[in-house]
């Protein structure tokens, strides 16, 4: 799935907000804002996680392109969802985002912090299953090792971050409440 960077212009205009409020609300600068709406650079997910915060709009409404009636996700045909410059993937096994769940598997590369800009909280839950590898999650001012076969549950308002820091891939599989992508 790629990012629609189209969207963000046209949401961004709807709201009232110049490029330069959306900057500033999101600690970027305005060229940063320019070059994401034109397609030239795809932001990091801590910045994309802001746009979306201060436009509120779901992430998922800037990689979809169409809806899914079919309750069956077919392996094959996931929903692949990664951004540029991020050793961090995405399989949504939901069949789409218009549900109060969302269901996926997380791929992180060994020695990649997920958010390495800072830590996100929003509103929900979410619980976790490690398929393979291990991962370290930074939940509030916890640290929570868990290796393959553990599972964390936690309320996604707590501040959170995931890294690997094992010597390959971690595989996860993540339930989370309401959609956050």
């Amino acid at each position: 799935m790629e990012f629609d960077y189209i969207k963000l212009r046209d949401v961004r205009q709807k709201k009232g907000l110049t490029i330069k409020d959306l900057a500033e609300a999101c600690g970027v600068s305005q060229s940063l804002i320019s070059q994401v709406e034109r397609g030239k650079v795809t932001p990091t997910l801590t910045v994309f996680w802001r746009i979306c915060q201060k436009l509120d709009i779901p992430m998922h409404y800037f990689f979809e392109n169409q809806k899914d009636e079919s309750m069956v996700v077919r392996k094959e045909q996931r929903k692949i969802i990664q951004i540029s410059n991020s050793n961090v993937r995405y399989q949504l096994l939901s069949p789409n985002l218009q549900g109060q769940i969302e269901f996926l598997i997380v791929e992180i590369e060994p020695g990649t912090i997920h958010d390495p800009e800072g830590m996100v909280s929003h509103a929900g839950e979410e619980c976790g299953l490690v398929l393979e590898g291990e991962l370290d999650i930074r939940l509030g001012n916890q640290e929570i090792h868990l290796s393959e076969g553990d599972s964390i549950c936690f309320p996604s308002s707590t501040p959170h971050r995931f890294r690997n820091p094992g010597q390959k891939t971690c595989r996860s599989v993540w339930a989370m409440t309401p959609p956050s992508f």
